[in-house]
């Protein structure tokens, strides 16, 4: 998975968004998990997954608060 723009994530709809947001979250714990064993090939991932998730979380909240939430 690409790193998500801003942009990316305004355009997708709700369900997507979520969608997206739990298998980000699947794969953040796969790659502590990763990182726990010792295995992991690139560190740098967790932190592109967790900004990936928080901008996810920010555009649902933005929603939110507009009056277009869920």
């Amino acid at each position: 998975m690409a790193i998500l723009k801003p942009d990316e994530v305004r355009k997708m709809s709700g369900d997507e968004r979520r969608r997206r947001l739990e298998e980000l979250r699947a794969e953040l714990v796969r790659l502590r998990a990763q990182a726990a064993r010792g295995t992991l090939e690139n560190p740098a991932r967790i932190r592109e997954i967790r900004k990936a998730i928080a901008r996810i979380l920010t555009v649902e909240r933005e929603e939110e608060l507009r009056g277009g939430g869920r």
